[in-house]
């Protein structure tokens, strides 16, 4: 069975105060990132961390950024290239109130 040449994916979790990862390119594949994007549904400002992992080597996209109570944030300002094997990790300063979405496709290598 021939695989498919474009694969697209939307990933969501509520945001860990524990890097976590959130999303692996698989074997065979390139993920481009098109959408990234964390909602603060809580009364207070929180923070989020978003980074690339390659191996055991993190590159941080942005840290600690503040997102306002109520509002929401771009995480990416254009699109982000995932090898595969590479991985996004998220942590944020709250457990509960940040909501995470990523919009990817994967192209077949």
């Amino acid at each position: 069975m021939a695989l498919a040449l474009n694969v697209f994916q939307t990933v969501t979790a509520v945001v860990d105060t524990s890097p976590t990862e959130i999303y692996t390119a698989p074997v065979g594949y390139t993920g481009v990132v098109l959408l990234a994007q964390v909602a603060n549904i809580g009364a207070t400002s929180e923070d989020v961390t978003l980074a690339h992992r390659r191996s055991s080597t993190d590159t941080e996209i942005l840290k600690e950024f503040p997102i306002a109570a109520n509002d929401t944030a771009n995480l990416l300002s254009g699109k982000l290239v995932l090898e595969s094997g590479d991985k996004l990790v998220l942590s944020g300063s709250d457990n509960t109130n940040l909501k995470f979405i990523v919009s990817i496709i994967e192209t077949l290598n």
